[in-house]
This record gives structure tokens, sequence and C-alpha cells, in this order.
């Protein structure tokens, strides 16, 4: 059985391990951004475990625009009580885990916690081969992000919330 939860910083080590092996280094968020984020946005920030490990993790701050922005890589800041754009800037499943609903699982939770605290949407961005993926739980290709991140293409994908 999955259980999900609210990060810890006892976590770190972990999770920057899943991101290390779900990403090029170019794409894959350092340690200490991990260790801020987790700092600043424990409320949205959330591991999948599996027998007491963790097989996966979804992260983001709230931010006030629709579509994310490469700064929030470097710098973020606590979450807003209630409104805003919820972010996810990673959502990582451990390879033997993937194609399991882990990632669905996850999308679905930060998904409920941004409803309870009335965030508009939930956004991120994501590969050409990926915009499939998550159109199948709602989310709209809304196009070509300006995000440069690790020198790739990205697509914003959002997800209005009612």
């Amino acid at each position: 059985m999955l259980n999900i939860r609210n990060v810890k910083m006892e976590d770190l080590t972990e999770i920057t391990i899943i991101e290390s092996l779900c990403f090029p280094i170019e794409e894959a968020a350092t340690k200490e951004a991990f260790e801020k984020r987790i700092r600043l946005i424990p409320d949205s920030f959330f591991v999948a475990e599996r027998k007491g490990a963790i097989v996966g993790f979804v992260n983001g701050p709230v931010i006030e625009t629709p579509y994310i922005t490469d700064d929030l890589f470097r710098e973020i800041k606590a979450n807003p009580l209630t409104g805003g754009h919820q972010s996810v800037l990673g959502i990582a499943v451990t390879p033997h885990f993937q194609t399991r609903g882990v990632a669905a699982a996850l999308l679905a939770h930060i998904e409920e916690a941004a409803t309870a605290k009335k965030r508009e949407t939930i956004t991120l961005t994501c590969k050409e081969d990926l915009i499939v993926f998550y159109e199948k739980f709602g989310y709209v290709n809304m196009g070509d992000s300006n995000s440069e991140h690790g020198g790739v293409i990205w697509y914003n994908m959002v997800k209005i919330l009612s």
C-alpha cells in the first residue's frame, strides 16, 4: 500500500537519490534546492512511501502567476495560506515503481491539498513526450514555456481547480 505524507528533513538523502535517477544532471534539483524546499514549502512537498521506503515525491511552491518561471528553481518563498497557483517543480518516481500509479497518486494528492487551500490552478512544465500523460489527468497544454531550464524545450501544462 502507498502512503503519501508531507516531507521531512530526514527524507533529504532519499529524495536527492530519486531525483538523480529520474533527471539528467542539468535538470535535476540539487540537494541545496531540496533543503530549501523542505524548509520553506513542506505544505506542498509530498513523498510517497511503500513499506517505509520513499518511492516518489512531488513538490512546488505556490506562485502568483499561472506559469512557472526559471527563477523558481533557484529562489522560492513560503506559500500563502490560500489562493495563488500551485506549481509542480518536480515529480519523480524511483524507476522500479514507475508505471504503477505512484505519479498519479502524487498528482491527486497535491491537487487535493491545492483545492483545500483554494488555489486557482496547478501548473507545471513538461517535455513533449509527457504532454499526453498529464492530459490524462486534466491538464491542458498551453504551449511552449519560456523556461530554458536544463537547455530543453518545455511545455506549460495547467489544470484549473474549481
